[in-house]
């Protein structure tokens, strides 16, 4: 049996124009909007609010405010498996460019941002449930995250990704409405006002077995700090303006999906715990189902199961052993 696994990349557009691929996971954040009678408009919405975004926090030496756009690409990675020519859908992620109006040059952003992979969702909504199935008390398999993580670093280590960045990704997520979030003393010139959690959560050890660790910062201007998922330095890896490509980005896509949070009217303290069923916050106007969305993982997670986990079982426990 050939160990080997092969990675392709699909790259696309987002921009109003864009449709979600037949098997693009639709509980992408870009993918849910791209959806339904005012797919264009939600998207021509949500890009503006990034350029809008990003001028603000880019504004030196960019007197009209309109000095740069932020273009989108959707990376979606297949996984080959032995190498046969046979494939599945696995992680989705962003990448950001900077088109500067002033020079006429696009500068290369940061490739993440948005996460999305139908191995996690299987873990998620299938694996732990079956875990604490009967259970008065939760608890997490050892082996939770484990191949997701060896598969992610595969793909990072892969001759596609290289040339694909030649910086490892930064994914941005929401912050947790279970934990307590502290500020301190440190600021960063474009990640803003440094904040430290209470407690790890499950997400963190998940990212930790994919080779990443997590800072949290509120950039000037927003109301809530967000994670940031890296390797490496973070403050010192990426320029100001690649950081700001992706603070842009994720904080409008939080805008939209998690407004008791990121478009709360009260902004976060010195000792900040979010809250997801606070009114105090405005509505954007891109229509958005999150309850489509949550019932969805479980089912991406299930295709997942049949078509990936269950399939491949013999030749993903050897690979992972090896």
């Amino acid at each position: 049996m050939s160990m080997n696994i092969d990675f392709a990349i699909r790259k696309v557009s987002l921009d109003e124009n864009y449709r979600p691929a037949t098997n693009t996971r639709t509980t992408t954040n870009f993918a849910n909007l791209a959806r339904g009678k005012m797919r264009r408009r939600n998207l021509r919405n949500a890009l503006k609010m990034i350029d809008e975004r990003f001028n603000e926090l880019a504004f030196w030496d960019n007197a009209t405010g309109k000095r740069y756009g932020v273009q989108l690409e959707i990376i979606s990675v297949d996984i080959d498996i032995e190498s046969n020519g046979s494939t599945f859908p696995s992680i989705e992620v962003l990448k950001t460019n900077i088109l500067d109006r002033k020079t006429n040059k696009i500068i290369e952003g940061i490739v993440g941002n948005n996460f999305s992979s139908y191995v996690r969702d299987y873990d998620f909504s299938i694996l732990l449930s079956q875990h604490n199935q009967n259970k008065t008390q939760f608890s997490v398999p050892k082996t939770f995250g484990e191949l997701h993580g060896k598969l992610f670093k595969s793909f990072l280590n892969a001759k596609v990704y290289k040339n694909c960045s030649s910086k490892p990704p930064v994914i941005c997520l929401s912050v947790s409405d279970k934990k307590v979030y502290n500020q301190r003393d440190n600021q960063h010139p474009a990640l803003g006002i440094e904040y430290q959690a209470n407690e790890p959560s499950l997400t963190e050890q998940y990212f930790k077995k994919m080779g990443m660790q997590v800072r949290y910062f509120m950039p000037k201007g927003s109301v809530a700090p967000l994670a940031f998922y890296f390797i490496g330095d973070l403050l010192n890896d990426y320029t100001h303006l690649e950081l700001l490509s992706t603070i842009s980005t994720m904080e409008t896509f939080q805008k939209i999906y998690r407004p008791e949070i990121y478009n709360a009217h009260a902004v976060a303290g010195k000792r900040y715990q979010p809250n997801l069923i606070q009114e105090n916050h405005s509505l954007t106007n891109i229509e958005y189902d999150r309850k489509e969305r949550s019932l969805l993982a479980i089912k991406q997670g299930k295709f997942a199961e049949k078509y990936f986990i269950k399939r491949h079982k013999h030749f993903l426990e050897h690979w992972s052993a090896s």
